[in-house]
């Protein structure tokens, strides 16, 4: 059984490596990568659109935000803040996460597809942003020390992962005493049909296994997380719904 899960998960991240470094290829090229089918998402705005302010962020990185909300718009980032996006892509919010902690700050981006990397860390030497870094590895398993981050977030992404509570627990590691976890993500309606949540999955970009909010819940307490807030944004048909999801890692004590 643990060697099958293994090849799983492996077989996993290699068709989410595969399909975005294809998309990050795309939006190199000139061209407006699509992750999804043309009526998901319909009532809402997602990828560059999500973003009131994206003045001087470098076109490819527009091109390649695939994400399906704003991290950033509860994230409540400050000057001086260590910020990680789990699966960071074309560095969208990694650049403006950047912008935000300024120069006392750094915004990592954690990413799996060189692809991606490749235009991520183009797109911030033209914005000029030297806070801006971008770490090669898995979202599953953090390529950081234990204690280093402020805030953690991501946009779409952990959906993708066949392992998820590994996801959250990773998160919770890195993060400081009192740090703040803000992710936009897709969740699913509880009691959906599995053949319907299969079919919602594969027309909005998701690979398999979506949560549903009960579940998300359940895995940040598991993994140690506080103060857990899960929202419902926008409906994306079948469903399935994207939501803001937002938890704390405990203070230290006597802090």
């Amino acid at each position: 059984m643990a060697e099958d899960h293994a090849a799983n998960t492996r077989s996993t991240r290699d068709a989410v490596i595969d399909r975005y470094s294809g998309l990050a290829r795309a939006a190199q090229a000139g061209g407006t990568p699509v992750d999804c089918d043309a009526d998901a998402f319909a009532e809402g705005c997602f990828g560059a659109a999500a973003y009131p302010d994206t003045a001087g962020v470098p076109e490819a990185a527009l091109r390649a935000s695939l994400g399906c909300g704003n991290p950033l718009a509860v994230a409540s980032l400050q000057p001086g803040d260590t910020v990680l996006d789990l699966g960071s892509g074309g560095g969208l919010d990694v650049l403006l996460s950047a912008r935000r902690v300024g120069p006392s700050g750094i915004a990592y981006g954690l990413d799996a597809s060189t692809d991606m990397l490749g235009l991520a860390r183009a797109s911030a030497a033209q914005a000029g942003l030297t806070n801006a870094r971008f770490l090669h590895g898995h979202i599953e398993d953090i390529p950081l020390p234990d204690e280093q981050i402020d805030v953690i977030i991501s946009n779409c992404v952990i959906n993708l992962s066949a392992g998820k509570a590994r996801v959250l627990a990773e998160a919770f590691r890195v993060l400081r005493p009192g740090g703040r976890l803000g992710i936009s993500d897709v969740t699913a309606d509880e009691g959906i049909d599995p053949r319907q949540l299969a079919e919602a999955e594969q027309r909005s970009g998701c690979l398999s296994g979506t949560l549903t909010q009960p579940q998300y819940r359940d895995l940040l307490l598991a993994a140690g997380f506080t103060s857990i807030s899960i929202t419902s944004t926008h409906d994306a048909g079948g469903g399935l719904r994207s939501a803001i999801i937002q938890a704390a890692k405990p203070a230290a004590q006597g802090r």
